[in-house]
């Protein structure tokens, strides 16, 4: 008699020198279902994952596929029996098209023809709602149509298996909505589906059931429609922990940065700040809603040096020199000469943020490097640095020696959070710092940003939870296709009028298109 599962695995074990990844994890995944695997970061999520699809290898257990037990010793092994992985960092080459990137390695037994094999990914793409131009190249992609292509690449192979390692921790509510569509409907058509995820809200949305994993060890699973976002946080955590978001009262606040007119205009003439004012001021958080690709990112790259104005004026107050500064055309390193401290945790955390292929140490020393005075690097301050770093935001790591390319998301979001708060900055900007970072570890960094808040600090903070936004920030600013739609009072707002506020930006680049 076959299996009711598609995958079973039976007391799977993983170590990694010391640490215990997966301590005799049993899970099971059934066609037609979506099954959501829920944990910490570091709680081995990602790990058993990639023993299922080949990039690791058990060191005790069992996997069983439709009943009968396999051996799966590489990414080949698991194409062959119909899984295929999507990665929470994308693998694909810049240089080629949508389809080139798809096809890339597939040996058909024929010459390749780009025609035919276009064809194929836009039936795809017709059979699951997706929406993907074939020939695109993907330095020209957004995030979303980047993961789409990594989908499309595993679905072209023919899987039947689909795990998905944090595939929202990119992507904007918009974006997510649209993916869930897609997985719905994938899931339909017989699919198995695995999400590694740690947002409750989504699992409860989308998942059939839940399988908690909590430092290695397998917890239990539960149905979805059996259970609540209390229940699954205790399963996580081992204890029960509070939802609140502590904000306190701003302590004479003084403007430190100063925003006049801002014109922003990308290559291609497309204006994207479009006469930008507000006031950043010391002592409190100042919240950026808006929908996403409404100039957040560009905003917060102009004022660190990172893009090119058209016109306007940065003007920062310093408050140790009492003089005021114009950071408008100035490069990154001549804002940090002038004494100015604005530290930036960027969105795209490994591409612009840290070398994955550097260890946690040699990323804290990416910001001091210059500051020697001889041709030999010193590594003891780093190191200190490093292991501070890990001990305060409970990284996962088995050293400070460990290449972050190695972590999971979530603690390299830490790593770059907690290097860029000990700068000691007097501005500090951060984009979605807490994408792809589980409950406890989001608290940990809300509860960063108020501590900088209270050292005086005037704190920029980028988010895409409006909930979130209205429970930490003193102040938001909403912005809508480059333009400010409106600034309000985070402890009397509401989410409504916030809404709102994004709505009236859209609106406003829906009007500008219909004009052109």
């Amino acid at each position: 008699m076959a299996s009711e599962y598609a995958i079973e695995l039976k007391n799977i074990t993983k170590r990694f020198g010391t640490i215990l990844a997966n301590d005799n994890v049993n899970l099971t995944v059934k066609y037609g279902e979506i099954l959501s695997v829920l944990g910490e970061n570091g709680s081995g999520k990602t790990t058993l994952m990639n023993m299922i699809s080949g990039i690791y290898f058990p060191d005790h257990g069992q996997i069983f596929i439709n009943g009968e037990e396999v051996v799966i010793r590489s990414p080949k092994d698991a194409f062959a029996h119909k899984i295929g992985m999507i990665h929470q960092h994308f693998k694909l080459v810049d240089v080629l098209n949508a389809t080139e990137n798809i096809v890339l390695g597939l040996n058909e037994g024929k010459k390749f023809d780009i025609k035919e094999s276009a064809k194929r990914v836009a039936e795809i793409c017709e059979q699951f709602g997706f929406e993907l131009d074939p020939y695109k190249k993907i330095y020209e992609m957004s995030v979303s149509e980047k993961q789409t292509v990594e989908i499309i690449k595993v679905l072209y192979r023919g899987a039947d298996v689909l795990i998905l390692d944090e595939p929202t921790a990119v992507l904007t509510p918009q974006e997510t909505q649209k993916l869930f569509r897609v997985l719905r409907k994938m899931r339909d058509n017989g699919k198995a589906i695995i999400i590694i995820t740690h947002k409750l809200h989504e699992v409860l949305s989308l998942s059939d059931r839940v399988s908690v994993l909590c430092k290695g060890k397998y917890i239990g699973t539960v149905n979805t429609a059996e259970t609540n976002e209390s229940e699954l946080t205790e399963m996580m955590v081992g204890k029960k922990i509070s939802l609140n978001i502590h904000r306190s009262v701003p302590k004479d606040p003084q403007d430190r940065l100063v925003i006049r007119h801002l014109n922003c205009i990308n290559r291609e003439g497309v204006k994207q700040l479009d006469d930008v004012s507000f006031t950043a001021k010391s002592g409190e958080i100042l919240g950026i809603a808006g929908i996403a690709g409404s100039g957040q990112k560009e905003l917060l790259e102009a004022i660190a040096g990172l893009q090119r104005l058209a016109s306007g004026e940065i003007l920062y107050l310093n408050p140790q020199t009492g003089k005021t500064d114009n950071l408008r055309d100035k490069t990154p390193q001549q804002i940090r000469d002038l004494g100015v401290r604005l530290s930036f945790v960027p969105e795209d955390r490994l591409g612009m943020g840290l070398v994955g292929n550097m260890d946690i140490v040699d990323n804290m020393m990416l910001r001091s490097y210059r500051k020697g005075k001889s041709g030999f690097l010193k590594r003891k301050q780093p190191k200190n640095l490093a292991e501070s770093v890990i001990e305060q935001l409970e990284v996962v790591t088995p050293s400070a020696a460990t290449p972050v390319r190695r972590l999971s998301g979530g603690n390299v979001q830490k790593v770059l959070v907690g290097r860029e708060i000990a700068e000691s900055p007097t501005v500090f900007m951060a984009a979605y710092p807490v994408r792809g970072l589980d409950i406890n570890s989001s608290f940990l960094i809300y509860n960063l940003l108020n501590e900088q808040k209270e050292n005086g600090v005037a704190v920029i903070f980028v988010g895409e939870d409006l909930d979130v936004l209205l429970e930490l920030c003193d102040r938001i600013l909403v912005i809508g296709s480059g333009r400010v739609a409106g600034i309000v009072d985070g402890r009397t707002a509401t989410k409504e009028e916030v809404g709102l506020l994004m709505t009236k930006g859209a609106n406003h680049l829906q009007e500008g298109a219909a004009h052109e």
